[in-house]
C-alpha cells in the first residue's frame, strides 16, 4: 500500500482524487442499477397506457441511463481539475471540422460513385447535347471525368456539371450523336464547334 502511496505522491496525484473517482463510480454503477428496474417498470406502464412500443421504453430507458454517466463523466473531470467548458469547446469545434470534412468528402465521392454509373450505363456520349431540367443548363458534351461532364453552350461558354447532378436531376439527351461516332473528324469538330 505505501508502494501505492509512493508512486500517487512521485506523480503528484492526488489520493482523495483517486478515492472519489473510485467512490464516484462505485455509486454511479450502484445507482445505475438500483434504478434501472424501477424505470424500466413504471416506463412499460406509461408506454401501455400511452400504446407506445417496448422499443421506445428502451429507448427511454438508455437516454436516462446514458444522461447519469454523462453527468459522472463531467464530475469525474471537474474532480480532476478539468475545466468541462474547455472539453465543451474542444468536442464542438471536433464536430464542426469533421461535418464539413465529411460534407466535403460525401460530394467527392457521392460525384466519383455517379462518373463510374454515367461510364457503365453510358447516358449520353461525347458530341450529344444535354440539357439538365429545370435548371435549363444547355451544352455539347466535350469532356467527362470522375468530378464533372463538361459541355459547350451556344455561346461558346464552358460548362462543367457534377457528376452527382444527372443521378438528383433529370436530363434531356436532344442529339444521339451517332453521325459524330462514324468519323473522327466529324466528332472533332463536333466538340470544337458551337452547337445550333
Amino acid at each position: 500500500m505505501n508502494d501505492i502511496a509512493a508512486w500517487f505522491e512521485r506523480h503528484n496525484i492526488s489520493m482523495a482524487a483517486v478515492l472519489a473517482t473510485l467512490g464516484l463510480l462505485i455509486g454511479a454503477f450502484v445507482l445505475s442499477y438500483l434504478v434501472k428496474r424501477p424505470l424500466q417498470a413504471s416506463l412499460r406502464q406509461l408506454a401501455s397506457r400511452l400504446s407506445l412500443p417496448y422499443e421506445t421504453v428502451l429507448t427511454i430507458t438508455r437516454v436516462l441511463l446514458g444522461a447519469l454517466w454523462v453527468v459522472v463523466a463531467t464530475l469525474v473531470l471537474d474532480i480532476w481539475g478539468v475545466g468541462v467548458g474547455g472539453v465543451w469547446t474542444l468536442l464542438v469545434s471536433a464536430a464542426t471540422v469533421i461535418g464539413v470534412g465529411f460534407l466535403a468528402t460525401w460530394t467527392m465521392v457521392s460525384n466519383i460513385t455517379a462518373s463510374f454509373f454515367i461510364a457503365f450505363w453510358r447516358p449520353f456520349h461525347l458530341g450529344d447535347d444535354i440539357e439538365i431540367l429545370p435548371e435549363n443548363l444547355k451544352g455539347r458534351v466535350i469532356d467527362s471525368n470522375l468530378m464533372f461532364v463538361v459541355s459547350r453552350e451556344s455561346s461558346g461558354a464552358v460548362i462543367q456539371i457534377p457528376n452527382n447532378l444527372f443521378f438528383q436531376r433529370m436530363f434531356r439527351v436532344t442529339s444521339t450523336g451517332s453521325e459524330l461516332r462514324a468519323g473522327s473528324g466529324n466528332l472533332n469538330r463536333a466538340i470544337s464547334g458551337v452547337s445550333a
